[in-house]
C-alpha cells in the first residue's frame, strides 16, 4: 500500500479504527475523518505510534452536516491530489427520530447523504487516481429495509430499525449505480457487511442503546474481524477488477432483491441530488 492515498470516515472507534490502522501499518498514507477533536486526535497518533508511519493526518467534521462534508472534502483536496482507497464507514442507528442540522432524518442524513456527497465531491480526484476504489460498509441489516419514496425520511411512519434498514439498503443501491456510472473508468465500487461487531454502535441511544449494545454483544465479533472484508476490498488482488458487488467474510454474496432494483437506484440518486441541491442553496441564500 506503499504511495496510496487512503481515507477513512468514521475511524475513531471500532472496524472504521482498525481498517486505519492496518492500512497505515502496510505504507499508505491515511487520513481518517472524526467528529470528536480530542479523540480524533488521540487515534490518529496511536496510529501513527503502533505503525511507525508518519503519514496519518486527520480532519474534524459531523458527516451528518451537509457543510461540514464539504469542508472535509475541500481540506482533504487542498493537502491531497490523489485518493486510491475511499472507505465510506461512518453511521450510526437511532432510536428516536431526530433530523440533522440541515432538516433531514438524521439516519438518511449520516448513513447515505453523507457517503453520496463526499463520494462525489471527491470523484474527480479518485478518477485519476485510478486504479481506485470506494468501499461502502452497508449490513445485513439492508433485509429488513424498503425505499418508500413517498416517506422516504419517515415523516408519516417511523421506526429505529426501519430506517437504518433503509439506510444501509441506500448504501447498496448508490454502490451499484455508482459502479454502473463509473463502468468505463478504472474505479470500482463494492459494499460489505461488517458482522455484527463488538462496537460502541447504538449506544448513544441512552439506556435503550446500552442494553441493546450488551445483548448484540452477546453474539458479536470483535472489531479486527470485522474489519477483515473492508481491509481485503481496500487491498486484495483479487477483487481489484470486481465492482458493484456485495460482500460478507471477504465473498461476494447474493443481496436482498430490493437492492438489485435498478429503477429504485435511480431515484434515490436523483433524490439524494435535489436534497444537496436543496441544502446548499438554503445555505448560500
Amino acid at each position: 500500500m506503499k504511495g496510496k492515498v487512503c481515507l477513512v470516515t468514521g475511524a475513531t472507534g471500532g472496524i472504521g479504527k482498525v481498517t486505519a490502522l492496518e492500512l497505515a501499518r502496510q505504507g499508505a498514507t491515511v487520513v481518517i475523518i472524526g467528529r470528536h477533536p480530542l479523540r480524533t486526535e488521540g487515534v490518529t497518533e496511536m496510529i501513527k505510534r503502533e505503525t511507525g508511519n508518519p503519514n496519518v493526518s486527520y480532519i474534524l467534521a459531523d458527516l451528518s452536516k451537509q457543510a461540514d462534508v464539504r469542508r472535509a472534502a475541500a481540506e482533504f483536496l487542498s493537502k491531497h491530489d490523489q485518493l486510491h482507497i475511499l472507505v465510506n464507514n461512518a453511521g450510526a442507528f437511532y432510536n428516536s427520530r431526530q433530523e440533522s442540522s440541515d432538516g433531514i432524518e438524521l439516519t438518511m442524513a449520516l448513513n447515505h447523504l453523507a457517503y453520496f456527497l463526499l463520494t462525489d465531491l471527491l470523484l474527480d480526484t479518485i478518477k485519476v487516481s485510478a486504479p481506485a476504489r470506494i468501499i461502502n460498509v452497508s449490513s445485513e441489516a439492508h433485509r429488513m429495509g424498503a425505499m418508500d419514496f413517498n416517506d422516504l425520511e419517515g415523516k408519516r411512519k417511523w421506526g429505529g430499525w426501519r430506517m437504518y434498514g433503509r439506510s444501509k439498503l441506500a448504501n447498496i443501491l448508490f454502490t451499484k449505480e455508482l459502479a454502473r456510472r463509473l463502468a468505463d473508468t478504472d474505479v470500482t465500487v463494492n459494499c460489505l457487511h461488517p458482522g455484527v461487531v463488538s462496537t460502541g454502535f447504538a449506544a448513544n441511544n441512552g439506556f435503550f442503546g446500552i442494553a441493546m449494545r450488551k445483548l448484540m454483544d452477546l453474539g458479536s465479533i470483535s472489531a479486527e474481524k470485522g474489519a477483515e472484508t473492508t481491509l481485503y476490498l481496500a487491498t486484495s488482488h483479487e477483487v481489484e477488477h470486481l465492482t458493484g458487488l456485495y460482500f460478507d467474510k471477504k465473498k461476494p454474496r447474493e443481496s436482498s432483491p430490493a437492492s438489485h432494483d435498478q429503477t429504485a437506484a435511480e431515484k434515490l440518486w436523483e433524490w439524494s441530488e435535489a436534497k444537496i441541491k436543496q441544502i446548499s442553496e438554503q445555505q448560500a441564500a
